[in-house]
């Protein structure tokens, strides 16, 4: 949806900007009641039953300036190229449901007095489907040395994942790991589609 001023090309509200624009709402918001912001709406096994709105709020919320920082990063690059394949419905629809099987992961493998923040789980299964879907699109790490995408996500399947399990408690790889599989599975789907619709 464009949005055009007077005689230029306006500005593109895209779902990536709104996106961006409520993570960084939630997180001024966090800055002046952090308590209060994780509370309310964290991603809290024990409290989900009384508190069932977090499982999708918590995607909003993040613990940290390098926190928002590096996921709104991933998902301003990697998510406006999932964007441009798959169009805004199926967009929408990858980024959320992997925010949830992330936290229904979480749920059932975390201790139940862990609160999870962050959008980890809905950026993982962006960048999920995008190694499925253009696994050859070279990625910078550090900004410098280029990689192809499936090389990427295999270093941080066989690699990263497996560190956070065994090495850290302050990390939801519950998160990691349903984001990143949903993404996978959902790459699988629109690259037969896309298959299909050019060559059936």
């Amino acid at each position: 949806m464009g949005v055009r001023f007077g005689g230029y090309r306006g500005f593109n509200m895209t779902p990536i900007w709104i996106l961006l624009a409520v993570n960084f709402l939630f997180y001024v918001a966090y800055m002046i009641q952090d308590d209060l912001i994780l509370r309310t709406f964290g991603f809290q096994p024990n409290q989900f039953l009384n508190e069932p709105w977090t499982i999708v709020t918590n995607m909003f919320v993040h613990a940290g300036i390098w926190h928002i920082l590096f996921n709104m990063l991933m998902l301003y690059f990697f998510g406006s190229y999932l964007l441009g394949l798959l169009g805004e419905v199926k967009f929408l629809i990858v980024y959320f449901a992997g925010g949830l099987l992330g936290n229904i992961l979480f749920f059932l493998l975390a201790p139940e007095y862990a609160i999870a923040v962050g959008a980890s789980g809905a950026l993982f299964a962006v960048m999920g489907a995008m190694a499925v879907m253009r696994p050859r699109l070279k990625v910078l790490i550090w900004f410098l040395v280029p990689v192809d995408l499936w090389v990427l996500v295999v270093v941080i399947g066989a690699l990263i994942i497996p560190t956070q399990i065994v090495g850290s408690s302050n990390i939801a790889w519950q998160a990691h790991v349903g984001g990143l599989v949903l993404g996978l599975a959902a790459g699988l789907y629109f690259r037969k589609k896309e298959r299909g619709r050019f060559w059936g």
